[in-house]
């Protein structure tokens, strides 16, 4: 059975937000693996960014694959990695495992995120460009969302905290499986030949544009690495908070703030939404800095709730900017290219902001890397509006 242009959208929509869900899965199990196996932050942290840096290469070689053999069949392998991964991280006896499940992890998001993309553009209609961006922001937002609600629940008040949540992982996995099986084949003219690796090819013209976009999706991700990397040890440790249900509340309110941004922004041009976005990063870090500085709960609350509001405009405004540049025949390899700076640099922000954790503390980690993170996004302010200022003096 094929899936109508609907169904073939918010499947693929799934698929995106299911990725965010595999991202998010482990934030709340961090503290429990540093108590367990007695690790430091720089190992949580690298824990986290075995994701990202798996992820990179295999979005750089295969990148294109679904522009070639079609968006289903790439979108199946993934979610079938990630299946796997789910399950090494369910049976872990120790951290060997949880390395293996998170690489596992990132070859199947590597997989999937740029098809899913690609696919929500070609089904979204006549503004498919726009639509896919705030829904790819609005369902992956969901994901983490229940990543952290769901796990925090099953952690704290169900039996096998280390596990659970990542059985659960995997029954979602298959389940949306079945459905993105239904999707059309959608593979592109077979006059191109057979697939082999090769860079995207950016009309000149389209290059300031995905440049900015690049900018603004890798400033959202690396301000995520904060909260997805040492989030719940930041309400553990700083803010004091005990209950990892609540602390996967706190986390998943800033989920939930990017995806109601998403939909309410919907309509806001991508340049804008990269412009305000930092803007709303910087109020966001500075507050999470003094909620750990003066051990406040609803200052980390607070920081949750604008800190998310600058993902959302940043993500979506940049992931608008990237699909409107991309060529049709080239959509998947242009949106891996984006991604590939993007996790990228949220997997140095991770390495990085451990690193600083174990050397120096928690508090440390934030007011040192914070400045650094929003450098990005200020650059993706810089860039998105230099376009314009061009096509003026020129005209």
């Amino acid at each position: 059975m094929t899936l109508s242009t609907r169904g073939s959208f918010w499947t693929a929509a799934s698929v995106a937000g299911l990725a965010l869900w595999a991202s998010g899965a482990p934030t709340i199990v961090y503290p429990l693996f540093a108590a367990q196996w007695q690790v430091e932050p720089s190992v949580t942290t690298a824990i986290f960014a075995i994701y990202p840096v798996v992820l990179v290469p295999v979005l750089i070689v295969f990148g294109n694959l679904s522009d070639v053999i079609g968006r289903r069949a790439v979108i199946l392998l993934g979610l079938g990695a990630l299946g796997l991964g789910s399950i090494a991280f369910g049976l872990a006896p120790d951290l060997t495992w949880v390395f293996i499940g998170r690489a596992l992890m990132g070859v199947g998001v590597g997989l999937s995120l740029s098809p899913a993309t690609a696919a929500m553009v070609e089904f979204g209609g006549r503004d498919g460009a726009r639509r896919a961006s705030s829904a790819t922001t609005a369902a992956t937002a969901t994901g983490l969302a229940l990543a952290t609600v769901v796990g925090g629940a099953l952690v704290q008040y169900a039996p096998w905290p280390l596990h659970l949540s990542f059985w659960v992982l995997t029954a979602v996995t298959a389940i949306v499986a079945v459905f993105a099986a239904g999707l059309p084949r959608h593979t592109r003219d077979e006059a191109a030949g057979p697939w082999r690796p090769r860079l995207p090819r950016m009309p000149r013209e389209e290059r300031p544009s995905f440049v900015a976009g690049t900018l603004g999706i890798s400033a959202a991700y690396a301000m995520g690495a904060i909260f997805l990397a040492l989030g719940a040890q930041i309400a553990r440790d700083l803010v004091r908070s005990d209950n990892v249900f609540v602390d996967g509340a706190i986390i998943a309110l800033s989920a939930v703030v990017i995806g109601i941004v998403a939909v309410l922004t919907r309509r806001l041009r991508p340049r804008l939404a990269v412009t305000l976005g930092p803007l709303f990063a910087i109020a966001g870090l500075g507050l999470l800095i003094v909620s750990g500085l003066a051990h406040s709960l609803p200052a980390f609350l607070a920081s949750s709730v604008v800190a998310g509001a600058g993902y959302a405009l940043m993500f979506s405004g940049g992931l608008g900017l990237v699909t409107t540049s991309a060529p049709a025949h080239e959509r998947a390899a242009v949106i891996s290219a984006a991604y590939v700076v993007g996790y990228l640099l949220q997997a140095l922000a991770a390495l990085g902001l451990g690193a600083i954790a174990t050397a120096s503390g928690l508090q440390a980690a934030l007011d040192l890397g914070a400045p650094l993170i929003l450098l990005l996004g200020v650059a993706a302010l810089v860039v998105a509006n230099l376009p314009r200022r061009r096509v003026t003096v020129t005209a």
